[in-house]
């Protein structure tokens, strides 16, 4: 069949979910026999978010193929349970850095270069080339930011030109919008959606599906007057209310016309019943009454929990597979180092260290990693979160006061971390690190081996930096274990410390892989290690 492609623009303002209604959406449809993939348009003109402090955009999604993406993607990942790739997230930057190349090559035989036509058939070779290169058959495309945005302009544009190029029967329009709630009255109001679809119309397009958001109830007389006012079907007026349950939203649209209405105008049966019992068994265990543990994440940027999204998800995901519920205390590591909230971090049954990059709160994730190791408090360190975790063993253990990363202290002369050979000649930031998908070989009879229960594994990577080999010996003579390593053992990528319950560091993101219905083993491993600490040991459904 004709590759089908549904837009989803959004309204009113930003962070309403356009992400995980993409997700939830793709999900239904995926549930319904069909191959799809997500495809996240955004307007920024930076290439990719690489450089992009986390407090500007949250955690920074890597795919196989070490793509550095937007953080929507590992949403589209979970939610289908799918494996994207680079085509699969375009920025502004992507798209004008490709027009100008050609512009330079002479491809355009000196022809004035406009957004129409050439910015606009850029961004929609672009959207073609994501059922080339994924296989699927519906592509669902997120168009970022919010319509009237000045940046948005040109994807607005390539996404309604689209629907010309292929015919009304293999695109659809679907516009998410949110319904502000008026406290002083108890009122939900429509105007602002109302607004909202008068400039995407302005624009040229006209939406099939308007999903609006609340936090309340959206009663059958709200959903007829932006049916009448915004000139859709009553039935295609989709209320979604907020709900605390992320992965309760495909249900919830399941039980709304949202994926009849899309086959519909896609000219599209549904090859397979919805079968939603694993996905209702999951919900009803995120429901169920569970024994608690305390998990604090000590890390840089907390005051974002977006930062750590993927960290967030596979601790939750963890947590649902071993029974229990988590309760995530989220402390700075520059507050550590000012002794400040070590009172949270005293409380937590389980440390986690993530990623990050830059000196600033170095030495509080370090007093973290051995407030972990001196009190058998089961400590997974992620990326950077393994480095410091050999930083401060190095330091107390071995007795190396200067031991440190070279990120950080350039003239030390101990670097137990240190720069990869094949960085030293790198200058620029973008899309230059050990990125994407890599082999470890896993060593027999260790925790990392129990928890895979395989010999070799392959995990995304985002670093610049690694265990410097020269002073492996030392630290596997005083009970570090080596226990994943590159195929050809040059590579340090799973540590341990052997006489602890739990003390493990992963130099790649375990996070991106895991499933809100397949916890990652590394993560499992470790919250199963805080519920034998604890003695917890329950009967559960997941």
């Amino acid at each position: 069949m004709n590759t089908k492609y549904i837009f989803i623009t959004g309204g009113v303002l930003s962070s309403v979910g356009k992400g995980v209604t993409a997700a939830a959406t793709g999900r239904l449809l995926k549930a319904r026999g069909f191959n799809v993939a997500v495809q996240k348009l955004d307007p920024y003109i930076n290439v990719d978010p690489g450089t992009m402090s986390p407090y500007q955009h949250g955690e920074v999604f890597v795919l196989d193929d070490g793509a550095e993406t937007d953080l929507d993607l590992g949403h589209y990942e979970r939610f289908i349970d799918i494996r994207l790739n680079k085509v699969c997230n375009v920025t502004t930057g992507q798209v004008y850095a490709e027009v100008i190349s050609r512009e330079r090559r002479g491809d355009y035989l000196g022809g004035t270069i406009q957004v129409i036509p050439h910015i606009t058939n850029e961004i929609k070779r672009r959207v073609r080339m994501v059922s080339k290169a994924t296989g699927a058959e519906i592509v669902l495309v997120e168009v970022g930011g919010t319509v009237g945005d000045i940046e948005s302009q040109p994807f607005l544009e390539a996404i309604r030109q689209m629907r010309l190029d292929l015919g009304r029967e293999n695109t659809a329009y679907i516009h998410l919008t949110w319904l502000p709630h008026i406290s002083a009255t108890g009122e939900l109001k429509t105007k602002p959606t109302q607004h909202s679809v008068r400039e995407l119309r302005s624009t040229g397009i006209i939406p099939d599906i308007i999903v609006t958001r609340s936090d309340y109830p959206i009663t059958e007389g709200l959903q007829e007057k932006i049916a009448l006012f915004c000139d859709v079907e009553e039935k295609a007026v989709i209320p979604m209310v907020t709900t605390p349950i992320l992965y309760e939203i495909p249900l919830l649209l399941e039980e709304t016309p949202i994926a009849e209405l899309i086959l519909k105008s896609l000219n599209l049966e549904a090859r397979e019943t919805p079968d939603w019992d694993e996905w209702r068994s999951l919900v009803a265990e995120v429901r169920r009454p569970k024994p608690e543990i305390k998990v604090a994440i000590v890390g840089k940027y907390v005051e974002l929990h977006d930062a750590y999204m993927s960290v967030r998800e596979a601790l939750k995901h963890a947590a649902l597979a071993n029974g229990v519920e988590i309760n995530i205390s989220w402390i700075h590591s520059s507050d550590l180092e000012k002794d400040q909230g070590w009172e949270f971090l005293e409380q937590a049954d389980g440390i986690v260290v993530p990623g990050g990059f830059g000196s600033r709160g170095i030495e509080g994730k370090i007093k973290a990693a051995k407030y972990a190791r001196e009190n058998k408090i089961p400590y997974l360190g992620l990326c950077l979160g393994m480095q410091v975790m050999v930083i401060e063993f190095a330091r107390n253990i071995l007795k190396k006061g200067s031991a440190n990363s070279s990120e950080f202290d350039r003239s030390t002369p101990d670097a137990f971390i240190d720069l990869m050979p094949e960085q030293h000649d790198v200058t620029e930031k973008g899309g230059t690190m050990r990125l994407g998908l890599y082999p470890c070989k896993l060593i027999p009879g260790t925790k990392a081996s129990e928890a895979y229960q395989t010999d070799l594994v392959e995990e995304r990577h985002r670093h610049r930096f690694e265990l410097n080999n020269d002073f492996r010996p030392d630290l596997e003579a005083a009970g570090m274990i080596c226990s994943g390593v590159s195929p050809d053992n040059h590579l340090v990528e799973i540590t341990e410390i052997q006489d602890h319950p739990f003390m493990l560091g992963t130099q790649f993101h375990p996070e991106f892989l895991s499933r809100p219905n397949r916890a990652h083993p590394i993560f499992s491993a470790f919250i199963k290690s805080i519920c034998d600490k604890l003695n917890i040991h329950q009967n559960h459904t997941n």
